[in-house]
């Protein structure tokens, strides 16, 4: 088994940047999901909210800088926030975020037609993996959901697809792959074989599984007509739906650093 893609969304919620390589910190890949949105009163704003997120794309330029794109071919730089005082932010465990210039806020609200601010995560080290999502002491992470990785394996997409059926026959196997959010997508082994195992390294670091991933409506989004429908959530629930919620991918924690590669190999722990 080896890594096909790798993904990273410098911006949570907007569309995902393929990369060949990156760098695996504590709390996720460098760069990934280090930037959020909030509404006025400071709640944070998703794109299972506002589906028109999903049409921006968020590019990691260096260290201190991304840029943002539309689908129009415009796009705006934005650099790490400097002397601005921090805001209040709900996303869980975080408290406070720095904000992002006002010339970005209005480039964002005027694409997407709401108003809604950028926020900075300055130290991604004070927000902890929650015990009920699988983290342990110490275990840190971004402003992601629920852990620091996504993986998901290319033959359990495949199977999702096959269950699915007809209703998905013309849709791109790389959409379907998308629909789910995925930093590291690997091919091999048997459908949801990730599932079980407690342990996987990838090229040179390894990670613990942390738990599988529960689903939301982000899966029923297309990830380019942002149309919203009920697969592939609807067919999925069928086969992997206990304790209330459908699963697919596995959330993962460093146990290290390194640099993870398209084309590194996989090797499940056990």
């Amino acid at each position: 088994m080896h890594v096909t893609d790798l993904w990273l969304y410098p911006i949570k919620s907007l569309a995902g940047d393929p990369v060949d390589e990156a760098l695996v910190e504590p709390w996720g890949l460098a760069g990934d999901r280090r930037w959020g949105l909030i509404d006025p009163a400071g709640e944070k704003v998703t794109a299972r909210e506002e589906h028109a997120l999903l049409g921006l794309r968020a590019e990691q330029i260096d260290e201190d800088t991304i840029r943002i794109h539309d689908r129009e071919g415009d796009s705006i730089l934005v650099e790490t926030p400097l002397g601005l005082g921090p805001v209040p932010v709900s996303h869980s465990r975080q408290g406070f975020a720095n904000p992002a210039d006002e010339d970005v806020n209005w480039w964002i609200q005027e694409r997407v037609g709401s108003p809604l601010r950028l926020i900075w995560q300055e130290d991604p080290t004070v927000r902890r993996v929650s015990g009920a999502h699988g983290g342990q002491e110490g275990d840190v992470l971004s402003l992601a959901d629920a852990g620091p990785l996504l993986m998901v394996s290319r033959t359990s997409v495949e199977q999702v697809r096959e269950w699915v059926g007809q209703e998905w026959a013309q849709e791109d196997p790389e959409a379907t792959t998308i629909r789910f959010r995925p930093n590291v997508v690997i091919d091999g082994g048997e459908p949801f074989a990730e599932d079980a195992w407690p342990t996987v390294r990838i090229g040179e670091v390894d990670f613990r599984t942390a738990e599988i991933c529960d689903r939301c409506v982000m899966a029923t989004i297309h990830p380019q007509s942002l149309a919203a429908g009920r697969e592939p959530t609807a067919t999925l629930a069928r086969h992997r739906r206990w304790d209330g919620k459908t699963w697919f991918g596995t959330r993962l924690v460093p146990l290290g650093g390194g640099t993870l590669r398209v084309g590194d190999e996989v090797v499940p722990g056990t």
